[in-house]
């Protein structure tokens, strides 16, 4: 029976978020599970552009709701970007009534070829759930993008409601008004459905780490602005040593036990739930059935398997060193330490004694606390949406806006305010950014996987664009999308766990990036427990578990394979990351 006091009396709605990496995935899909096995009729979505909910549940998924073999009862779901925006773009042009010409009509379909429609429209597939297309669910469960994209999600419905609260021209960037108009009373139930704590529950899943743990009390701030106070907290991944005589046992579970100790007042006031670290993949409905019961997998000793000889990112930083400059993308799921190696990967070029330009793309951006110091020769920053899209307008309005009267400045402005603004203004920033590794090394820290593809898009857009625009004098032109092709000036590394999920999700990723024709330069395995010498029974079986999904890596995946031992501690400091690729 399902037991798990988590969700005793849940309600209608239930957002899971978090950082990535957390394990809201699992938590949604063996929540799901067990209310579905309670004869609950459930619907599980997936808000993430890089869902892996098809591997979880090990069904074909589609942006509609399909039924689960093994589970009666439980339906899932994958939000498609693509199929979403094109639904859109041809509910806007169907509006435009039979007396427009296909002139204009093309004209609108420019208007609505950017990333930022591919965000609206996913955006509004989540709110006709709200607002209630699909009253035959007991239960609809969110499983959405890590922390900084799931932000911005939810405060859509905010941002557009203000925005379009009398606006009768809508925003430019999207087309005629009744493109947005026609939804405001959508957006407006959403609201009030993620504000009703008798309908929507918030789930900020966390793990027993600082870093997790400091993410999830900033959102959970930054949730209680929008009016979502209806929270609680699930703290997943919690290990308990199963003897005293291994160090490395003793202080994982010293640490996860402090971490809990010193949460932050505005988490230690929520419902908590807490849920074992356990030995297994959370892969598959056996093993998501298994998540809320005793692990009985880990009474005997495993064999371990041969070790592991890969080099490790030494060896990388010096193989990356020799260029001289270029650019370095870390790329990644959320939550598989990609800030940690960006970082490390920093230091070891400054080390060596190059200046190097670190940087984030990620909304929920935190490589500074991972820094925790200066360092001659390091520049440390972040793009940061709301300073971009503050520069972005002031420029507008000085060039394009310079020479209106008084009132077209102010319908500019007004158009400006569109939550599509920000998207080109970050897309413009990471422009500049790309073109600064003509002369120096720059280390980008990139958001979790969903939110770097909406980048690429508008990467590829703007490319699109500009070479259409040039037409026979295009090869004058280098555009961000080519700096990225060229692999003698960037370099895109991809960070995983030894772990099932990640690795497909990386190896998806892989492929996105070659259809762009962006070939990865290497991998990196972080967190690999296998060096450790650890005898605790749960840590020995994951040991198993993660050399062969090394194995899997070494099998074709990658051409470059870099290996990060687990620390029991988090390298955080200069000092920490500059051990990790000492010389």
């Amino acid at each position: 029976m399902f037991a798990e006091p988590l969700f005793r009396k849940p309600t209608h709605f239930l957002f899971f978020t978090g950082k990535g990496g957390v394990g809201k995935t699992s938590l949604s899909c063996a929540v799901a599970l067990g209310l579905a096995d309670a004869g609950k009729r459930v619907l599980l979505v997936s808000t993430d552009p890089a869902s892996n909910l098809d591997e979880m549940l090990g069904a074909t998924l589609s942006d509609q709701p399909t039924a689960i073999p093994g589970a009666a009862g439980l339906f899932a779901m994958n939000i498609d970007p693509d199929k979403a925006a094109e639904a859109y773009r041809a509910r806007v042009i169907d509006q435009l009534g039979p007396d427009v010409g296909e002139d204009e009509k093309a004209t609108v379909r420019e208007q609505l070829s950017g990333a930022c429609t591919i965000e609206i429209a996913a955006f509004d597939e989540f709110v006709g759930l709200l607002a209630g297309d699909a009253p035959e669910y007991d239960h609809i469960i969110f499983d959405t993008a890590p922390t900084g994209h799931t932000l911005r999600l939810l405060s859509l419905p905010r941002a557009w409601t203000g925005f379009l609260h009398g606006n009768d021209r809508g925003a430019s960037c999207l087309g005629p008004h009744s493109g947005l108009k026609m939804q405001e009373t959508r957006f407006r139930a959403a609201l009030d459905a993620l504000a009703d704590p008798e309908r929507s529950s918030i789930v900020l899943v966390t793990r027993a780490d600082r870093g997790a743990v400091r993410e999830a009390s900033r959102t959970s701030d930054e949730l209680r602005a929008l009016g979502l106070a209806n929270q609680r907290l699930v703290v997943n991944g919690v290990f308990h040593a199963s003897g005293q005589g291994d160090p490395v046992a003793n202080g994982l579970a010293r640490d996860h036990a402090a971490v809990l100790a010193q949460l932050p007042p505005n988490l230690a006031a929520l419902p908590r739930s807490e849920v074992p670290l356990r030995s297994f993949d959370m892969v598959g409905l056996p093993a998501l059935r298994a998540l809320f019961r005793a692990d009985e997998m880990t009474k005997d000793m495993a064999a371990l398997p041969p070790d592991i000889d890969e080099p490790g990112l030494a060896a990388m930083v010096d193989d990356l060193a020799r260029a001289g400059r270029g650019l370095v993308m870390v790329m990644g799921k959320g939550g598989v330490g990609k800030t940690t190696v960006a970082a490390a990967i920093a230091v070891g070029l400054v080390k060596r004694g190059h200046q190097v330009h670190l940087t984030t793309t990620d909304p929920a951006a935190h490589v500074a606390l991972v820094m925790d110091g200066n360092l001659s020769g390091l520049t440390v920053d972040r793009i940061d949406p709301i300073a971009e899209t503050t520069r972005y307008v002031e420029k507008i309005m000085a060039t394009k806006g310079r020479d209106l009267d008084e009132a077209d400045r102010a319908l500019m402005l007004e158009d400006l305010a569109s939550p599509c603004t920000e998207e080109v203004a970050v897309f413009h920033a990471f422009s500049r950014i790309v073109a600064e590794a003509r002369s120096a090394f720059v280390v980008v820290d990139t958001a979790p996987t969903g939110h770097t593809l909406l980048l690429l898009d508008a990467t590829g857009a703007y490319h699109r664009q500009m070479t259409q625009d040039m037409g026979a004098i295009q090869g004058r032109i280098v555009t961000p999308l080519m700096r990225l092709q060229d692999p003698d000036y960037t370099r895109v590394v991809l960070v995983a766990l030894p772990e099932i999920t990640p690795v497909s999700e990386a190896a998806s990723l892989q492929e996105d990036l070659r259809r762009a024709k962006i070939e990865p330069w290497a991998w990196v395995v972080n967190r690999a427990m296998s060096k450790t010498g650890t005898t605790d029974r749960l840590l020995r079986k994951r040991i198993v578990s993660e050399a062969a999904q090394i194995t899997r890596i070494r099998s074709g995946l990658a051409e470059r394979l870099y290996v990060l031992p687990f620390c029991p501690e988090p390298p955080v400091g200069v000092d920490r990351l500059s051990d990790l690729t000492r010389e």
